[in-house]
C-alpha cells in the first residue's frame, strides 16, 4: 500500500477511456528481457522485551527517523499501521536479491535493537487490534472507503504484513516462460503458495478459523479492487477492463481531505464532465489489490509474512524457481492444472480453491500433494538459478518441517495457542 503517487499536480491533461486502455496495456505487462526479480517485505515492529507489545506512535516515529539515516539498498517505507516495508531494487539473480535485502535487514535490526525494538513476520498481527499510525489524506480516504464493506479493510491496512515476490511478466512468445502462461500459472499456483506459507491464524489473541487470516481479509473486501480479472484470453485486455471497471477509491486534492465518491468506476469518471488525468490513473492503479498485480512486472501479493529472521527467503526462492526455470515452470503448470477445475468460475481470491488454501493450508490433501511436487521441482531447479547452499538448505528444511507433513507456519502458532509443544 505504500506505492502511492503522492503529488496531485503532475500530468494535468485529462485522459479518455481509449487512452486509459492503451496506457494500461502498454505499462502493466512489459515482456522480454532483462530478466530481473525482487521482493517486498513487510514487518510488524514491537518491543523487544515483549513481542506482544506493539511500539507506541512516539517510539515508531523515533525509530523511523533513525532508520532513515541508514544507507540501504532497498527503499524503506511505512504502512498505515506502522508496519515497516523494504522493497528491493530489481536484481539480476536470486542471490543478488537475497544478499542485498539480507544486508539491509542486518542494519535495520541493529538500529531498532538500540532502541529496544524488534521486527516480526506475521501475516496478521496476532495480539493487538488494528491501530492506524499514519494519518494522511490517502489513508483517511482509504479507511472511509473500505469501512463501507466492513471492518476487514482496517485490519488489512493496519494489521497485515506480507512477502511480495516480484517477477518479470515473461516473454511475448508462448511456452513455459510466455506471459500468458505465467499469468495463468500465477493465479493457480497462487493458491498453493497461500496454503504453503500461511502464517496468520490469530487475531486479537484468538483463533480465527483461518490458517491465513490475512488472505481471508482480502477475500472479504471490495471485490472490485481485490478480485483477479478473467484468466481467459489476453491478460492485457482483461487487466485493462478491470482497471476501467474498478470503483474509484478517492479523488486526490492538493489541500484538505480527499473526496470519496460512491460507486463511480474509473470508466465512468473518464466519461464525466471532469475526467481524470494521467496522474489520477497512475494513482488509481495503486489502489487495486488483486492477488497478482501487473506493474510492468508481476507482483505476487498472496504470501503471508514469515517467521524467523530469514524466513522470507524460502517463498522468494521457491516462487522464483517455479517461474524462472523452464523445467520447474512446466512441472508447476502440469501439477496445478487439475486444481483449476476446483477453483471454478469465480476469480481468486474468492473461489473455493483459494478459500480452502486460506482456511486449511496444507491440511487440504490436494493442496498438500501439489505443494510436495512443486517444492521438489523448485529444489531441483534452484542450483540452476545459482542458489547458495544456505538457500538450498533453507528450502529443504522448510519442506521437511512443513510441506512433507501437511503443515504451514500457522500450525505452529495454533499449537502454541492450544498449549502444545512446537514440532521439532
Amino acid at each position: 500500500m505504500s506505492d502511492s503517487t503522492s503529488g496531485c499536480t503532475e500530468h494535468r491533461s485529462s485522459v479518455t477511456e481509449a487512452e486509459v486502455e492503451a496506457l494500461v496495456r502498454g505499462i502493466c505487462f512489459k515482456t522480454g528481457p532483462p530478466r530481473t526479480l525482487g521482493v517486498e517485505l513487510e514487518w510488524h515492529i514491537h518491543e523487544l522485551r515483549d513481542p506482544r507489545l506493539p511500539a507506541t506512535p512516539a517510539r515508531l516515529e523515533a525509530a523511523y527517523a533513525a532508520l532513515r539515516t541508514l544507507t540501504l539498498n532497498s527503499p524503506l517505507t511505512v504502512e498505515p499501521g506502522g508496519q515497516l516495508e523494504l522493497s528491493s531494487a530489481p536484481a539480476a539473480s536470486l542471490m543478488e536479491c537475497v544478499g542485498s535485502v539480507s544486508a539491509d535487514l542486518v542494519a535495520v535490526r541493529a538500529t531498532l535493537r538500540e532502541a529496544g525494538l524488534g521486527i516480526s513476520g506475521f501475516g496478521h498481527e496476532p495480539w493487538n487490534p488494528p491501530t492506524r499510525y499514519l494519518h494522511e489524506p490517502r489513508y483517511d480516504a482509504m479507511e472511509i472507503y473500505l469501512d463501507r464493506f466492513g471492518p476487514e479493510g482496517r485490519s488489512m491496512m493496519c494489521s497485515s504484513a506480507s512477502v511480495q515476490v516480484c517477477l518479470d511478466a515473461g516473454y511475448e512468445e508462448p511456452g513455459p516462460l510466455g506471459h500468458q502462461r505465467r499469468w495463468w500459472l500465477s493465479h493457480q499456483l497462487g493458491a498453493v503458495l497461500v496454503a504453503a506459507f500461511a502464517h496468520s491464524p490469530l487475531a486479537r489473541g484468538r483463533v480465527t478459523g483461518w490458517r491465513s487470516t490475512r488472505q481471508a481479509l482480502w477475500a472479504a473486501m471490495d471485490p472490485g479492487r481485490t478480485d483477479a480479472p478473467s484468466l481467459d484470453g489476453d491478460p492485457r485486455a482483461a487487466w485493462a477492463r478491470l482497471v476501467l471497471d474498478a470503483p474509484v477509491m478517492c479523488v486526490r486534492a492538493d489541500e484538505g481531505p480527499w473526496a470519496v465518491p460512491g460507486g463511480m468506476t474509473f470508466r465512468e469518471w473518464t466519461r464525466s464532465d471532469t475526467p481524470p488525468t494521467r496522474a489520477d490513473l497512475d494513482y488509481h492503479l495503486t489502489t487495486l489489490f488483486p492477488p497478482v498485480r501487473p506493474r510492468g512486472h508481476l507482483e505476487f501479493r498472496m504470501i503471508d509474512a514469515q517467521p524467523g529472521e530469514d524466513g522470507w527467503i524460502v517463498p522468494l526462492a521457491v516462487t522464483a524457481a517455479l517461474f524462472e526455470d523452464p523445467a520447474a515452470a512446466e512441472t508447476a503448470y502440469r501439477t496445478v492444472k487439475p486444481l483449476a477445475e476446483r477453483a471454478g468460475s469465480q476469480p481468486p481470491p474468492r473461489n473455493p480453491l483459494w478459500e480452502a488454501a486460506a482456511r486449511d493450508g496444507l491440511a487440504d490433501p490436494e493442496l498438500r500433494e501439489a505443494a510436495v511436487v512443486c517444492f521438489a521441482a523448485a529444489a531441483e531447479a534452484l542450483p540452476r538459478l545459482g542458489a547458495s547452499p544456505e538457500v538450498l538448505d533453507a528450502v529443504a528444511a522448510y519442506t521437511d518441517r512443513y510441506v512433507a507433513r501437511g503443515r504451514c507456519p500457522a500450525d505452529d502458532l495454533l499449537d502454541l495457542s492450544h498449549g502444545k509443544d512446537l514440532p521439532a
